[in-house]
């Protein structure tokens, strides 16, 4: 085994690189370990278990998103929202299970203050109060990433072998619930466009019931 020395920053990019070829539940620090040429125990110095990385992992994920984060302060909030939450798709899905990753952690470090000091200053000077400002962007931010969770577990996914949602097939089981049945295609196809149409719905309703 190579003793080249580790470290949480090294350990969680080998992570990330490592999730698109093995996906969530092939990541393991054991699998880990083997990437990086070093024996599982060395790892346990730098996280006590595998929820532990993967907080390490959405932390360095968050890193990246914000080196994109550019908006000035007058910035329209429809605008700086909107394309918030668009770069946080597009980096979520640069990696398989990206979403599953970093629902449900905790940061690691203070990464994340920036960026959403950033973001609630643009609301509130748009003239939401703060606890609506909060409120507007964690409803935005949860749609998104509740969006990106199903996009990616629905497929397609060439990595994993997934060919996608088989629209004819669940059409045929539903022949007897037809609005249900017709539904597919707008729920399953074009991952593009229905993120759009939900995102300027969220954003639009931000307006109508926050506002103000």
């Amino acid at each position: 085994m190579a003793t080249a020395k580790i470290d949480r920053a090294r350990v969680a990019d080998t992570a990330l690189r490592l999730l698109n070829e093995v996906g969530l539940e092939g990541l393991s620090l054991r699998a880990i370990a083997k990437e990086l040429d070093v024996k599982a125990p060395a790892l346990y110095w730098h996280f006590k278990d595998k929820q532990a990385l993967l907080d390490e992992m959405a932390t360095e994920m968050l890193r990246r998103m914000t080196a994109d984060l550019v908006f000035g302060p007058d910035t329209d909030w429809r605008e700086a929202l909107g394309g918030a939450m668009r770069g946080l798709r597009e980096h979520l899905l640069r990696y398989r299970d990206g979403a599953k990753v970093y629902s449900g952690t905790r940061f690691t470090d203070m990464s994340y203050a920036v960026p959403m000091e950033a973001h609630l200053r643009v609301l509130t000077a748009s003239g939401f109060a703060p606890a609506a400002a909060a409120r507007a962007w964690f409803t935005a931010y949860s749609y998104s990433i509740g969006y990106v969770i199903e996009e990616q577990a629905m497929g397609p996914d060439p990595a994993a072998g997934v060919e996608g949602y088989d629209l004819d097939a669940r059409a045929e089981r539903l022949a007897e619930f037809p609005l249900a049945a017709t539904a597919g295609a707008e729920m399953f196809r074009d991952h593009d466009a229905g993120f759009e149409a939900g995102l300027a719905a969220v954003i639009e309703g931000i307006g109508r019931t926050l506002l103000g």
